[in-house]
């Protein structure tokens, strides 16, 4: 079964799918499609976002929690997202949390790619930075773990690098605890470098 993946590079929710797909061996069953700008992903998505993963059978999953609970499930289930109580919702968490962080900093970005002909409303940029600064920190108390890999720890490498990419908030001075945890995720996981953002 060939899977059909709408995404773009510089996506960090369309990494997470990649890098899930990756650790559980089904890198290879990804056709990965970059929808044009001015077009939703695929014309039945209704939320107009990626990633959106099609099925063979016609069907539509969105967003990547959902696709990557797919592909946990497709590759036999328990993998990355564990299946005893509490080491799974541990790793759920942590996954909200990466996917807050993730979200605030696209909120950063989008006010000034979609707002050009408008100054920054500076509230609402600093409303997002306390969002990603308080995660961080919580991030950065309990990481996830970087040998044994969850949804949990795909989500912050992803946020973390995406906060690299983008610069909406200059996290490496305060978290050097996340910076060491980032080089021992990517060391674990040789595969992560191959998905990173680009533009």
């Amino acid at each position: 079964m060939t899977l059909t993946l709408y995404s773009r590079p510089p996506s960090p929710f369309g990494r997470k799918v990649l890098s899930a797909a990756a650790l559980l061996g089904l890198s290879d069953r990804l056709d990965i499609r970059t929808p044009d700008d001015a077009d939703p992903p695929h014309p039945t998505a209704p939320l107009g976002k990626i990633p959106v993963l099609g099925l063979d059978d016609g069907r539509l999953l969105y967003d990547s929690r959902v696709i990557v609970e797919y592909l946990d499930h497709l590759a036999g289930g328990g993998r990355i997202i564990p299946a005893a109580e509490i080491p799974r919702f541990e790793a759920l968490r942590q996954a909200a949390l990466a996917d807050g962080i993730i979200e605030a900093a696209l909120l950063v970005v989008y006010e000034g790619r979609y707002r050009p002909d408008q100054t920054p409303y500076e509230p609402w940029l600093e409303f997002q930075r306390r969002k990603i600064a308080r995660a961080l920190a919580a991030s950065a108390e309990a990481p996830p773990s970087a040998d044994d890999i969850t949804v949990g720890g795909i989500g912050l490498a992803c946020g973390l690098e995406y906060l690299d990419f983008r610069k909406p908030y200059d996290w490496r001075p305060e978290y050097p605890a996340l910076i060491d945890w980032l080089a021992a995720f990517n060391a674990g996981f040789p595969g992560f470098a191959a998905s990173a953002p680009r533009d």
